[in-house]
């Protein structure tokens, strides 16, 4: 057997493996998306509490933060997506 054999071999028989670790990272991706969004919305309100004045930029600091980790999980589960039907 030559080389590129075995590897593709080894890689059929590890497909089952990389699909249930693929879907646990997007989980785990969502999860942690999920813990951003909600510190940075407890954060927001505790500050508005405070300093009633400063909501408006305090709310659009808020939607730029909440879009950048969002977007970090949209590519997480891309990338999942990926290795699950790649």
């Amino acid at each position: 057997m030559d080389l590129l054999t075995i590897l593709l071999q080894a890689a059929t028989d590890l497909t089952p493996i990389a699909k249930m670790v693929a879907g646990l990272a997007a989980s785990i991706a969502v999860i942690g998306a999920s813990m951003g969004i909600s510190a940075i919305g407890r954060s927001s309100v505790e500050s508005i509490a405070r300093q009633p004045e400063a909501a408006g930029d305090i709310r659009s600091s808020m939607i730029v933060s909440a879009a950048l980790i969002e977007g970090v999980a949209f590519f997480a589960i891309v990338v999942c997506l990926l290795i699950v039907f790649m």
